[in-house]
């Protein structure tokens, strides 16, 4: 599965208004790695970030162990809110 339909998926599974997530990946300086920004509604940060960021390193832990079986980059997460 692609890295950014992946995080995508994840994050639409805990948000309220899925229209609300867009999730791009963009190019990085690092050779070895890969960006991916998720935008979410203001109302939905909280359910994203989680307590004390745990929500947030779940999914980055998740997309980064899926990188590990297909192509080996490092992932970068990016979670704001418009």
């Amino acid at each position: 599965m692609d890295l950014v339909k992946l995080t995508e998926e994840i994050v639409k599974s805990l948000v309220e208004d899925t229209d609300g997530v867009s999730v791009k990946e963009f190019p990085s300086e690092e050779e070895n790695a890969i960006l991916i920004q998720v935008m979410v509604n203001e109302n939905d940060m909280g359910r994203v970030i989680g307590k004390s960021g745990r929500t947030a390193n779940a999914i980055r832990t998740l997309v980064q162990a899926s990188s590990a079986l297909k192509d080996n980059k490092y992932v970068k997460i990016d979670i704001d809110k418009f």
